[in-house]
């Protein structure tokens, strides 16, 4: 069913006049929010670390197609949409794609360690922008705010509040901006 939802935007794209005006159509549902960039837009790299403390970098996804959540562990849309995206990440995450989420800002590691067991997320690392370094410089005034970046690691589209990522729309529109690449 996917493979045929991607082949049908995929040919929309081909035929449509501009890549943000074709893939409009593929925006249903949660994905209305989704603001698809006419350019993709440079990302700064700003210090990222784990639950460990080491540091860490987003050219670690370079090669890959992201979805990258900033939230936090008292934001309560952060902690609805989080089992989602795990989800989206053990379906579609592998060589060519990962969700990456950063916990920005104030947030204990014991509490994000907590929150992830609470809610059963296995597959989504536990990055973190504790002074909101990168959050700053890439616009994100609330949370939270999911960035698509292509594999070249430049932000393509932006959504701003939660969603249901591993919804067939959410599926939909990923796929329609991995094919439009």
């Amino acid at each position: 069913m996917l493979r045929l939802l991607v082949a049908v935007v995929y040919t929309a794209l081909i035929f449509g006049a501009n890549g943000a005006a074709a893939q409009a159509p593929a925006l249903t549902g949660d994905m209305k929010k989704l603001a698809i960039h006419s350019e993709a837009r440079d990302l700064p790299e700003d210090g990222l670390v784990d639950l460990e403390d080491q540091p860490r970098s987003l050219s670690e996804y370079r090669g890959k197609w992201v979805v990258l959540n900033f939230w936090a562990t008292w934001c309560a849309p952060c902690r609805h949409e989080m089992p989602g995206l795990d989800r989206l990440n053990a379906e579609m995450g592998g060589e060519d794609f990962a969700v990456v989420t950063v916990a920005t800002g104030r947030n204990a590691v014991p509490g994000i360690r907590k929150f992830f067991a609470e809610a059963e997320v296995t597959t989504l690392p536990g990055l973190r922008d504790p002074k909101s370094a990168l959050a700053r410089k890439a616009g994100v005034m609330g949370l939270p705010v999911t960035l698509v970046l292509n594999p070249e690691g430049q932000e393509v589209a932006r959504l701003i509040g939660d969603a249901e990522w591993d919804s067939p729309e959410a599926k939909a529109a990923l796929a329609a901006l991995m094919a439009g690449d």
